[in-house]
């Protein structure tokens, strides 16, 4: 049975990621781990996540717009270092729950039908990218303040997908050559690959037909409810 648990698993984040922009992660690691193992599930999921990035990026590439995003990818680089002193001084759940309460506050208020006024300010990409890199770097937690960032910057759906996959794909890129050169990359990940490659085929395949008919203000409260779902779980 765990097989098929595996394959339901990668297919709904899968399938999450292709209809918001972002999720795999946060579906599929709350489950795999106690299905397959944390050690084989983390490079797994990352691999998984380069490949439904490119596809995405490729699906939305007339909508990519690297003025946009170059200022976040960048900062994120440099948040990364930051983060991993950040570690050292300031507690794991303390950081995380801050955040949470910061998703879940944010997300009720846009519910409430009410939004944040548009900013051009210089900063604000470079912030939330820097934010993104630190927390990343730090606890593995890096779309959060780049996707609140994305939100208030009033993109079409399309665009919202294609730009963050933008900012995942430099991320996914070094978490996997990490993965890689620490050797994690074994047999205990590679036998999975029969079952899940069917499962991210199919995610990213329905999402595509299920996310044209995906007016964007219910888009929106679909990223808004994601968001809280992040809370929630940074929170406990």
């Amino acid at each position: 049975m765990t097989p098929l648990f595996v394959f339901i698993v990668i297919f709904m984040s899968t399938f999450v990621q292709s209809v918001s922009g972002f999720g795999l992660a946060l579906v599929s690691m709350a489950f795999l781990p106690a299905l397959i193992g944390i050690h084989a599930a983390a490079p797994l999921v990352a691999l998984y996540a380069i490949l439904i990035e490119v596809v995405l990026l490729i699906r939305f590439h007339q909508e990519l717009s690297l003025r946009e995003i170059w200022k976040v990818v960048v900062a994120s680089v440099i948040g990364v270092p930051f983060g991993v002193i950040l570690l050292r001084y300031v507690s794991e759940r303390i950081a995380l729950s801050a955040l949470g309460i910061l998703l879940i506050a944010y997300a009720v208020y846009a519910l409430m039908g009410k939004r944040l006024p548009k900013s051009d300010h210089f900063a604000l990409p470079w912030l939330a990218g820097f934010l993104g890199g630190l927390l990343g770097g730090a606890y593995n937690t890096s779309g959060p303040p780049v996707i609140l960032y994305a939100d208030t910057q009033d993109w079409s759906p399309e665009r919202f997908k294609s730009n963050l996959q933008g900012y995942f794909i430099v991320n996914s890129t070094q978490v996997v050559i990490g993965h890689y050169f620490a050797g994690n990359y074994g047999q205990d990940v590679l036998t999975w690959l029969p079952y899940t490659i069917p499962a991210v085929i199919l995610g990213l395949l329905i999402g595509a037909l299920l996310d044209k008919h995906i007016p964007p203000l219910v888009f929106r409260k679909i990223v808004l409810v994601m968001l809280i779902v992040m809370g929630l779980v940074n929170l406990f």
